[in-house]
């Protein structure tokens, strides 16, 4: 069952694209934004990636994490990391199972989607975007609730 607004965040812990151990609970005083996209270096997925990586700085200042999640292997984000320059960590997600834990659908039962989640200070859900054809659309929804966030 797909986590909603107001749900508490499952705790997780899987290693970026550096090989570092990435956990919930080593955030829990900040804000994150985590975003799943389906597949390194495809078009959208870069987009959103890119956009991200536009808007980091901003989202930083206002006390936000930013890790993105998708299936791909370490080796496939620490390239797509690099030939993006993106800022943050990528998540590898190989079994699936943290996407299962936030019931993050697939799009017409094959595609992985691309949803993105604003998670509070105290790991409650502020936000649950899910829109697979405008990967940049995520970015400014969750800077709106991250400003809120912060301002609150």
């Amino acid at each position: 069952m797909a986590l909603q607004t107001g749900d508490a965040a499952p705790s997780f812990a899987l290693e970026d694209q550096n090989g570092e151990m990435r956990r919930l609970d080593d955030v829990m005083d900040r804000i994150l934004v985590l975003f799943f996209y389906p597949k390194d270096d495809t078009p959208g997925c870069t987009a959103e990636a890119c956009t991200f990586r536009d808007y980091h700085a901003n989202l930083t200042a206002l006390g936000a994490e930013v890790w993105g999640v998708s299936g791909d292997d370490a080796v496939s984000h620490r390239r797509f990391a690099e030939r993006h320059q993106l800022p943050y960590p990528l998540l590898s997600d190989k079994t699936g199972s943290l996407r299962r834990s936030f019931g993050v659908p697939k799009t017409f039962g094959l595609l992985p989607a691309r949803v993105t989640y604003v998670i509070d200070q105290k790991g409650v859900i502020q936000l649950v975007f899910n829109n697979l054809l405008d990967g940049p659309a995520h970015v400014k929804e969750a800077e709106s609730i991250v400003r809120t966030l912060a301002a609150g």
